[in-house]
């Protein structure tokens, strides 16, 4: 009896204790998720949300964007903090004009904190698919309006798209071509840019000269300035160019780097046609064309690069000849042989040795080497089949070279004083050239056919 009752006594609160033991480990699991949300905060558990946000006040946004690589948790708060508005005043500065405010001297700070606080929303939207990091980053911005296309009353004296594109190359960068793409569609379809470059480029040259404008600046200060890798300008290069016509993407060109007035920023249409052009007007298009020559460039062959170049000659109508040699100079020595070899190769032997002709006019005037121009012509008469067709050529260069200065000299015979001037330095400059184009021819000869002793 005595043992049976002891024996009941202990077996009943031990079963008491199971049954209860079930029930608080069910409850402890609760408890213990709750605690592990609460425990990646840190010692901030012990803080109110509110007292959390005012301390992000007193951190850099650099600080801010390595605290929210401490847990999920933080970077949750850190996201609902940056679109509270005490976060946006914070984060979204907006003095884009004030460029010379005192210790902050040509707007470097402002580019600086956009640059730190595009690695910030990085950080924190990391774990979102691209479509919701988007969105939500868009959410963001949407109110900052020097942001937009259209936005800013002053774009040439706004640093707002200089922002938002360091901005975006942060946000972008290591991302892959599938998800670079996706913000390529997201961005023209917030700013419209295919139905405003539909209106440039089929609309007479300068006849939406504001819209061009902001067409360049959007297109260079958003999407192509601030990459380090010539392969990342050429893939964003190649989404503005690659869905239009050649014909509008020779206009396209022409209007994000072509040359502008030094009084408004805006196209100048008429630079190539009405007379000989500077390096400097040139130099923008030359960069692009060797951008897409490259071989990061994959999705143009050389012949679309020739072809865009051949396109860009006639934009908008057909320029000076000396102004495509200086072209062709600047683009380096792969595409001015490519671009002369098919006009070999296509029989046009006649405009080919004029452009011989021009661009040992523009190693004259600029002071290049002669010798480069000689070389050059010596590898093209390669691509002749026969030497038939090769001694035509050069008796067309010879002829080419005869007519012109005949008809410079004409020009100085009949002009006025002032034209007189300028068409006698034309005639001076083209003479010089032929002289040491022919020395250079000379030189090559004798070296070719002088024996050692």
């Amino acid at each position: 009896m005595a043992s049976t009752a002891r024996t009941s006594y202990t077996l009943i609160p031990n079963q008491k204790y199971r049954r209860s033991n079930r029930h608080s480990r069910q409850h402890c699991n609760i408890m213990d998720t709750d605690s592990q949300s609460l425990s990646t905060l840190g010692y901030f558990r012990t803080l109110p949300l509110e007292i959390f946000q005012m301390l992000l006040n007193y951190l850099s946004v650099k600080d801010i964007s390595m605290l929210s690589m401490v847990s999920k948790t933080i970077s949750n708060r850190l996201i609902n903090y940056i679109s509270t508005p005490s976060g946006n005043r914070r984060l979204l500065l907006q003095d884009f004009h004030n460029i010379e405010l005192p210790g902050k001297r040509d707007g470097s700070y402002i580019l600086e904190h956009y640059k730190s606080l595009g690695l910030l929303l990085k950080r924190c939207t990391l774990l979102l698919p691209t479509k919701d990091r988007l969105k939500y980053i868009h959410k963001i911005l949407s109110e900052v309006s020097c942001f937009k296309l259209n936005g800013c009353p002053s774009p040439l004296h706004c640093l707002g798209l200089q922002c938002y594109g360091l901005f975006l190359q942060i946000l972008t960068a290591g991302w892959d071509e599938l998800e670079c793409h996706r913000v390529f569609n997201f961005l023209c379809e917030l700013s419209n840019l295919p139905r405003k470059v539909q209106t440039v480029v089929s609309s007479k040259p300068g006849s939406a000269r504001k819209l061009e404008l902001r067409i360049r600046l959007f297109c260079r200060s958003v999407l192509l300035n601030h990459w380090i890798h010539r392969s990342d300008s050429a893939f964003w290069l190649t989404r503005i160019l690659k869905p239009w016509p050649m014909v509008n993407q020779a206009r396209l060109l022409y209007i994000i780097f072509g040359p502008v007035s030094s009084l408004d920023g805006h196209v100048v249409w008429q630079k190539m046609i009405e007379g000989p052009t500077d390096e400097t007007s040139l130099k923008g298009l030359a960069d692009a064309i060797k951008l897409l020559y490259d071989t990061e460039a994959r999705e143009w062959t050389a012949d679309d690069v020739i072809s865009l170049v051949d396109e860009l000659s006639v934009v908008p109508r057909e320029w000076l000849m000396e102004n495509n040699a200086r072209l062709l100079i600047l683009s380096g020595n792969n595409i001015c042989f490519t671009f002369m070899a098919s006009k070999a190769v296509n029989g046009r032997a006649v405009e080919l040795a004029r452009l011989v002709v021009f661009l040992a006019l523009v190693c004259e005037k600029d002071l290049y080497c002669m010798d480069w121009a000689v070389k050059m012509m010596q590898k093209v008469c390669k691509v002749f089949s026969t030497p038939g067709e090769r001694n035509n050529f050069l008796q067309s260069v010879e002829n080419a070279f005869a007519h012109m200065i005949m008809d410079m000299l004409q020009a100085v015979l009949s002009g006025d004083r002032d034209e007189e001037d300028i068409s006698f330095l034309n005639l001076f400059h083209l003479v010089n050239a032929q002289a040491n184009f022919h020395k250079e021819i000379l030189y090559l000869t004798m070296r070719s056919n002088s024996n050692p002793i």
